[in-house]
């Protein structure tokens, strides 16, 4: 019997029929030969990691699948964004998470992600320390065009709205209270002035009239969401019969979901969440950590945010490398290897969607369930059936040999 696991998270993996790709998905149209070997040789289903017809966001996602359910723990992916950034929370404070964007004159959003910019840290170093009304903001750089915001400062809530319309075009949002109390009014008019100075602050920074120069879109708008109040949730080894977790993943939403569930957070040089990250290196450091460690979460991203990017070719060839690195995994000492991924990301939506995701687990003690490919059609099959994310790792526990006997 198994007594160690691997959880593989590939992001946004899962896609719908592509007109271009034949009407495969980007992951039925890959070669994945080492992927459908170990869909042989494991129990094979479909996830939806909320429920069905609910559309998942990363960080809700996540907690599912590790077995805090997010209506209870979820406290805004701000919270859980800073965590991953190393970022210290104290009670009180409420964490946003952020976008480096783009703005016109008249505020309308240009582009959301300011070019896929991929080093926000001259931006959140302008930022970082501004004090307004009493209120202090400590802003740091995240992946790529990512940063995460902690506000700090007496009678704050959460209870606050983004001012990120997710849409190019329309012209970013107001902060405003979600409710009737005064902290909620206080943060959202706090909120809306640190916006306002650090979009004229970025504006007219040096390192943007250098991007305009050369032709990039400005990083001169902070787009934030998110917003959370810290709190506690029991330890991951708490609620796993004493299993010593780690995480091993890029960007900081998923060094965060780690950080937030008291996991060790690995580094490995070269993993960067972008298109171009050793993937490699990071199931190399898997096997690696087995050796230490009871729980290995290890998270790769891009193929998320090739599908929001509408890119099917991008998405084929990068789930193309996620399985070439995959040999790696094909042999783990006394361990199971589950392989699925947080939500769908169709290329043809640009966003996620609530389609359901493709899951396997591998490895001794699976009842072997004949499906030989892994993809959204081929498990939908398979001995698993529908699962819900929570669903997951009760699955794992059992197949370790963890849960007791209920009843007589």
């Amino acid at each position: 019997m198994a007594s160690k696991i691997v959880l593989l998270v590939c992001d946004g993996l899962g896609d719908r029929p592509v007109p271009e790709l034949g009407d495969k998905t980007p992951l039925e149209a890959a070669r994945t030969p080492n992927l459908d070997r170990l869909a042989a040789r494991g129990i094979t289903g479909l996830m939806h990691s909320l429920g069905r017809g609910l559309t998942p966001g990363s960080d809700t996602s996540h907690l599912n699948i590790l077995g805090y359910d997010y209506r209870e723990y979820y406290s805004g992916r701000g919270t859980i964004e800073v965590a991953g950034l190393g970022m210290e929370l104290r009670h009180g404070d409420v964490a946003l998470r952020g976008n480096m964007g783009t703005v016109d004159a008249e505020l309308k959003i240009v582009d959301r992600r300011a070019g896929r910019i991929t080093d926000t840290s001259p931006f959140t170093a302008l930022l970082d320390g501004m004090e307004i009304e009493g209120v202090k903001f400590m802003v740091k750089p995240g992946t790529a065009h990512r940063a995460g915001i902690v506000v700090r400062g007496d009678g704050l809530s959460a209870k606050v709205t983004d001012n990120d319309p997710h849409e190019p075009g329309v012209k970013v949002w107001e902060v405003k209270p979600k409710d009737d109390s005064p902290e909620a009014a206080r943060t959202a008019a706090v909120l809306n002035k640190f916006l306002a100075r650090a979009h004229e602050i970025l504006d007219a920074c040096e390192a943007n009239k250098m991007r305009v120069a050369a032709g990039q879109p400005a990083a001169n708008y902070l787009l934030i969401r998110g917003a959370g109040f810290y709190r506690h949730v029991p330890p991951f080894s708490e609620r796993y019969f004493g299993l010593k977790a780690c995480c091993i993943a890029g960007g900081g939403l998923y060094k965060g979901i780690g950080a937030y569930t008291g996991m060790t957070l690995l580094d490995v040089p070269g993993a960067t969440a972008l298109p171009d990250s050793d993937i490699r290196a990071k199931f190399t450091r898997v096997r690696e950590a087995l050796n230490d460690f009871d729980f290995v979460f290890v998270h790769v991203k891009a193929a998320d945010s090739l599908g929001e990017d509408g890119n099917w070719k991008g998405k084929r060839d990068f789930i193309e490398r996620i399985d070439e690195a995959a040999e790696l995994l094909l042999d783990l000492p006394d361990a199971l290897l589950v392989v699925t991924a947080d939500h769908t990301t169709p290329c043809a939506l640009k966003k996620h969607s609530a389609d359901p995701v493709p899951v396997m687990i591998v490895g001794e003690g699976v009842r072997v369930d004949g499906v030989m490919a892994y993809n959204e059609r081929a498990v939908a099959s398979g001995g698993l059936g529908r699962l819900i994310g929570t669903d997951l790792m009760p699955e794992l526990m059992n197949l370790i040999g963890k849960y007791k006997l209920i009843g007589a």
